[in-house]
């Protein structure tokens, strides 16, 4: 057995004055995460959000705490008190030294008291102090116990949709009604990150009010005046038509309010095009963003109205810089059936869209959700298809199907899903307060980057 899987302790009888151990850790930025996971402390300079992760110097008594349970008495010690003086933070790359020494022996009770110190690779001492621990009574050796595997959950997807909003202009976003503490912090989070310029639409007053509880500063904000939600999602659709903002963002309001303005006739922002809804999903186990729509506007759409859905989607990913997105077509079965009319639509699609009626994608079903995203399931049932196992966007047969798949991957596979509004004259950002402060950035970074992708076409037909 290898000296680094083998462990022994010093029972009392054991132990000298002076005797000493210690271990070397360089702090990475899952320790940070990890630290802040296990303590329950979201200060947010652990997870970077105000700079390079850092975790206080407190991180070397859990450390210290390692030193004294598995080397120094080792296995069976128990803390007893422990007074300790932290220094600096740590930030990632930085490494800390702890080393334990004995200073004192009780008989009496058993105890032993040691010296902590902990210093960085600079030497400087940040930790110091004394822990008293009850010593193991019987000797102690054989093999190192093996840690349980932790996965952290990462949000790289997101992060790298976020991180190209960095090069743009923020893009000017009406938001209708951010009238309670969700709503408008996942604006000034978005505006922080220069994603957004926001316009504030809705009653002023209960505006400011919110803001002061929650320390935003407005100033530099426009704010339009509106004394109820229906006012607000109207005059915020006015500022679209007018030119004012290029994004619609719900704030506080019903997803029914807001959209009713959009889609009116005379005066919303309704085009030629069906309105959709697309969830970008972060899937842990899925190595890139997955689409699926629509599972929160069209509940029965039919095959016209899937063909602006499928559309609707593939601009998007093609404005996310992704060059010909694979669509699956999603079905129950694989195969196409008269009695399923799900998989007539998607033969129709795929016919559609090899004579032009629907362009930029690879596009094949009928496909079941296993064949659509596992290369494996459809090698086992002979599928032989450029979009088997490797769909960027799922199109469900209605909303009631989009629904569970989207609150299958929420809940049962750790998911998050963006949400955004397409079809309308301009993206419309769909937040909800059960979102993660990760997953408004992200819907508000996907709406950004696909008005930024429109501003260009335009542009390009001007000249």
């Amino acid at each position: 057995m290898a000296l680094d899987e083998f462990i022994e302790n010093h029972p009392f009888n054991e132990i000298r004055i002076g005797d000493s151990a210690s271990i070397t850790r360089t702090l990475s930025r899952d320790d940070s995460a990890l630290f802040a996971a296990v303590s329950g402390d979201v200060n947010p300079t652990h997870f970077g959000s105000l700079g390079p992760p850092t975790v206080h110097s407190m991180w070397g008594g859990m450390l210290a705490s390692a030193v004294l349970g598995s080397k120094l008495p080792g296995p069976g010690t128990a803390y007893v008190a422990q007074s300790l003086r932290f220094g600096r933070s740590l930030g990632v790359g930085d490494s800390i030294t702890i080393k334990v020494t004995v200073t004192e022996k009780r008989p009496s009770t058993g105890t032993v008291i040691l010296e902590c110190r902990g210093t960085d690779q600079n030497d400087v001492e940040i930790m110091a102090g004394t822990a008293e621990v009850l010593a193991p009574t019987e000797k102690f050796a054989g093999p190192r116990g093996e840690l349980p595997e932790v996965r952290l959950r990462r949000h790289e997807k997101y992060d790298a949709l976020i991180a190209r909003c960095q090069s743009m202009a923020p893009a000017a976003t009406a938001v209708a009604h951010p009238c309670d503490e969700s709503s408008l912090t996942a604006v000034a989070d978005a505006a922080a990150a220069a994603i957004i310029r926001p316009l504030l639409v809705g009653p002023a007053g209960r505006i400011h009010a919110v803001a002061d509880k929650l320390a935003i500063d407005l100033s530099g904000w426009e704010i339009v005046d509106a004394p109820h939600s229906h006012a607000a999602a109207e005059k915020a659709v006015e500022s679209v038509r007018l030119g004012k903002a290029e994004l619609l963002m719900k704030g506080s309001l019903h997803t029914d309010e807001l959209m009713s303005a959009v889609v009116r006739k005379e005066t919303g922002l309704r085009t030629a095009r069906r309105i959709s809804h697309c969830f970008i999903m972060d899937v842990p186990t899925y190595p890139k963003p997955l689409i699926i729509t629509d599972a929160a506007v069209n509940i029965y759409p039919t095959l016209e109205d899937k063909v602006d859905i499928v559309q609707n989607a593939v601009d998007l990913v093609l404005a996310l810089g992704l060059a010909q997105p694979r669509v699956a077509i999603l079905s129950a079965i694989e195969t196409v059936s008269p009695k399923i009319q799900g998989t007539l639509d998607a033969a129709a699609l795929c016919k559609m869209a090899d004579r032009g009626q629907i362009t930029g994608a690879l596009i094949d079903g009928p496909l079941a959700l296993d064949n659509a995203i596992s290369k494996v399931a459809a090698k086992i049932k002979g599928i032989v298809s450029p979009v088997a196992g490797e769909a960027d966007i799922l199109v469900v047969p209605d909303l009631e199907a989009g629904n569970m798949l989207y609150k299958n991957l929420s809940f049962l596979a750790e998911a998050d899903g963006a949400g955004i509004v397409l079809g309308a004259r301009v993206p419309i950002i769909l937040t909800s307060r059960a979102d993660t402060v990760r997953t408004r950035m992200a819907s508000c970074a996907v709406a950004a980057l696909y008005a930024h992708a429109k501003r260009g076409a335009l542009s390009l037909a001007a000249e």
